[in-house]
């Protein structure tokens, strides 16, 4: 599993292995505080429309940042093995930034996939993953389930 959770530094050496072997590689990211089923959904359908999925996580000052001082609840190392031990995950990457702005630059995925919380204009990378004639994902959510109502911290 800890082979799986590869770093920015790491990580161009394995991008040009795929790209020669011609694995088209399929691309999503998050927080992944709490993993819940429609984490599971977006990460499945995220696998199917590539050879290869790369996750993208928020570290926990990142996580920090957007969603609040008590959280994350789950620190980034446990989060990343968690991921990496999903059977449909080939690496996970750490990322520092608010946004994977700069991870999808430097992955160039062939697909990106986020989850139904956000319309393509809201889509941090889409614009650079159509340029290259790359798709983008939409995955529907799954109705009364989230991170932050499972922590009682939002009704719906």
């Amino acid at each position: 599993m800890r082979s799986k959770i590869l770093n920015q530094d790491t990580l161009p050496a394995k991008l040009a292995k795929w790209r020669f072997l011609g694995q088209r590689i399929s691309f999503t990211n998050g927080c992944f505080d709490l993993l819940h089923v429609g984490h599971l959904k977006t990460i499945r359908l995220a696998a199917e429309k590539g050879d290869l999925l790369i996750i993208g996580l928020n570290s926990d000052a990142s996580v920090k940042r957007l969603k609040g001082k008590d959280r994350p609840k789950n620190k980034e190392q446990d989060r990343a093995l968690l991921l990496a031990a999903l059977q449909y995950v080939d690496a996970v990457v750490l990322f520092e930034e608010d946004t994977p702005q700069q991870l999808i630059e430097l992955i160039q995925p062939d697909v990106l996939v986020k989850g139904g919380d956000y319309t393509l204009d809201q889509i941090v990378g889409a614009d650079i993953v159509q340029a290259k004639g790359g798709e983008v994902h939409i995955v529907p959510l799954i109705k009364g389930i989230s991170t932050t109502i499972l922590l009682g911290d939002k009704q719906t």
